[in-house]
């Protein structure tokens, strides 16, 4: 039976999140919308249109949507060069690996951003596929984007670990019935993540490849 570790990238491999929030933040304001940046951060992982939705209601101009999505995407590209991971994701990726395990991005990004977000992580060689916002209809909180990742992997949820940083990713992960870890270092609080389905939780990669073997990776 295959093995997946399920990795979302924004916040859990890269250190981006904030950079989101900067670029969403701009994008709103040139559309005439104020919003905090701390409810920004909080929407994190959740697809544009649905990031969106959760920010401005339901009751927003839809017709916005497009243009607020796209001068975020114009704003975050500027960073594509300068991307950074967080200490020790492409160790902990190819440690995975190393361990017989399939590994597979899950990702709300798009495909350009998702290209830029493997080069700054600049571990291809221990991943096995990727599934991005383009690939389902419905992305996270919704366990689509965990099935779809199983089926790249050819693994079934009881053989499979999601590590994210979001609320939405514990959500997607727990609905999907499959093992979640939590990160802290895309800036939400530990009981927030256990709260919505983390088993564990770490400070980083750093910390989960320090801890691998006491971790859902290490147990039987």
């Amino acid at each position: 039976m295959n093995r997946a570790a399920l990795f979302d990238v924004d916040g859990t491999l890269a250190d981006t999140n904030h950079l989101h929030v900067t670029c969403w933040w701009e994008a709103l304001r040139q559309g005439g919308h104020s919003v905090a940046m701390h409810d920004i951060h909080r929407a994190l992982g959740l697809p544009g249109e649905d990031l969106l939705e959760h920010l401005l209601g339901t009751g927003r101009d839809r017709d916005e949507d497009d243009t607020l999505s796209g001068a975020h995407d114009t704003l975050y590209g500027t960073y594509f060069d300068r991307l950074a991971p967080l200490d020790s994701a492409a160790e902990l990726l190819r440690e995975v690996r190393r361990r017989g395990w399939q590994v597979v991005l899950v990702t709300s990004a798009q495909d350009h951003e998702l290209e830029a977000l493997r080069r700054a992580v600049d571990a291809d060689d221990a991943i096995t596929a990727t599934a991005s916002s383009d690939d389902v209809s419905a992305g996270k909180p919704a366990p689509d984007p965990i099935h779809h990742a199983l089926g790249l992997a050819d693994a079934p949820a009881s053989g499979a670990v999601f590590v994210g940083d979001s609320v939405w990713d514990m959500e997607a992960g727990a609905r999907a019935d499959v093992a979640c870890v939590g990160l802290l270092c895309g800036g939400i609080p530990r009981a927030d993540l256990e709260q919505a389905g983390a088993r564990a939780v770490y400070r980083d990669p750093a910390e989960l490849l320090a801890h691998l073997d006491q971790s859902p990776f290490g147990l039987p």
